[in-house]
């Protein structure tokens, strides 16, 4: 009796752990299909090779990817320092007590660089022409549908130059960085450019010096980025840095199709003051408006870029939606590019933040930021000054730094994983199993 009495007790207190076991293990369970998935991706630090020539990069300020998976992008020449240019003076070298010295190194890569998948280096050309206005400073890279390559810039007189002759004046007003908001009064650069990918002019849009303000539909103002829409041949523009708006041209002929400023208004050149995070949303954009981007499913994203946030559009100005990105960053702002992920429903945007040195994982639907990566500094997978973001077809993320960061860094896209961590940091890649 009191063994079948054991072996019933043991019986019951076995199930009892099966049952609790099972438990845990359906809460387990129940947990893990409750993670929060977002795309990973690792630093390739030996990515792109090394450049031919000496050559070095300036201010990599845009970059794009073609229909090839080929990357490209443009920066500055004249931003490299005086010790990085000695191949480049005339004489070359640095002058010695003995005399002048030639320098082997450096000098500028052309302004437009073309790598293919594996980091060579495979196309280089750029600067001024023969029938068009090269930009005083280049700013942004696309490259369309049919492969043509559209430039903008975002120059200003250089110290000491004056306005060209009958240039417009008047326009936006902020901090006097080259990156920050527009200074007062006169730009140069009033025109965007496309090329064929061999460097064939083909097209410029608005003349230098010529803008009347954010409601001219003639010229640009320091335009920013540039989109295609493959279903409409429609140009849009992020414009930008003197002007408080999105414009829309036909991208074969250059006809002005329309423009918006914020929430879809007229756009506004009346001078904001600095941006207050405690303040009511700005009624117009701050300069600059920094990206347009489409996605597949007709919504037009714009970076308003020391507002901290990007409100979103149908492709004729209606209004839908904002949100803000880590709205007290002050100075730069925080959005100053999107790219989207390469599913069909590209449900992931990569937002890169220049002034907190991040790439943000944000859920395209609700536009909550599922986590990040990145910190400051200059060793792979760090930035300074992370400025511009595109994907390839696999899902890659390729970023360009400008000020002192000066480079192009790519993103292996690892797949889907659980999110575990709100800010990764520098995503090294994985040590190998021995």
């Amino acid at each position: 009796m009191r063994r079948d009495l054991r072996i019933g007790t043991m019986f019951l207190a076995v199930l009892a752990a099966l049952g609790i076991g099972s438990l845990v293990l359906d809460r387990m369970a129940g947990v893990k299909a409750a993670a929060v998935m977002a795309p990973r991706f690792e630093v390739d630090p030996m990515w792109p090779k090394p450049l031919p020539n000496h050559w070095l990069l300036g201010n990599a300020i845009g970059v794009g990817v073609d229909s090839n998976d080929h990357i490209w992008i443009v920066h500055r020449q004249a931003s490299l320092e005086m010790m990085e240019n000695y191949a480049a003076a005339n004489p070359p070298g640095p002058k010695r007590q003995m005399g002048v010295v030639e320098s082997e190194c450096c000098e500028p890569a052309p302004p437009v660089l073309e790598f293919d998948e594996a980091g060579n280096l495979i196309g280089h050309w750029g600067g001024p022409g023969e029938g068009y206005d090269w930009p005083e400073t280049n700013h942004g890279i696309f490259i369309d549908y049919k492969g043509n390559v559209w430039i903008g810039g975002n120059g200003r007189p250089r110290p000491g130059q004056a306005p060209a002759p009958g240039a417009g004046r008047g326009g936006a007003r902020g901090a006097a960085a080259p990156e920050g908001q527009a200074t007062p009064g006169y730009f140069n650069d009033n025109m965007i450019l496309k090329f064929t990918q061999s460097g064939k002019f083909l097209m410029q849009i608005g003349k230098p010096g010529q803008s009347k303000g954010s409601n001219d539909v003639e010229n640009v103002k320091g335009a920013a980025k540039m989109y295609v829409d493959p279903k409409t041949n429609e140009l849009y523009v992020a414009d930008g840095y003197g002007n408080h708006r999105v414009i829309v041209f036909d991208a074969e002929t250059g006809k002005y199709k329309r423009h918006w400023g914020a929430y879809g208004n007229k756009p506004d050149d009346t001078p904001l003051g600095r941006y207050n995070p405690a303040d009511p949303p700005a009624q117009q954009f701050r300069n600059p408006v920094h990206c347009a981007e489409l996605s597949n499913d007709g919504l037009l994203y714009v970076c308003d870029r020391p507002n901290d946030r990007i409100q979103v559009f149908k492709p004729d100005g209606t209004f839908l939606k904002e949100v803000f990105i880590k709205k007290n960053t002050l100075g730069d702002g925080s959005v100053w590019d999107i790219a989207f992920s390469k599913d069909p429903q590209q449900k992931y945007m990569y937002l890169a933040d220049g002034s907190n040195e991040k790439v943000y994982i944000i859920l395209r639907e609700t536009m909550e930021i599922l986590t990040s990566f990145g910190d400051g500094g200059r060793q792979p997978g760090e930035f300074y000054a992370v400025h511009s973001i595109a994907t390839d077809s696999k899902g890659n993320i390729f970023t360009t730094e400008t000020y002192r960061g000066q480079r192009i860094q790519k993103f292996l896209n690892k797949g889907l994983a659980p999110v575990t961590k709100k800010d990764q940091g520098v995503v090294w890649p994985k040590a190998g199993k021995g």
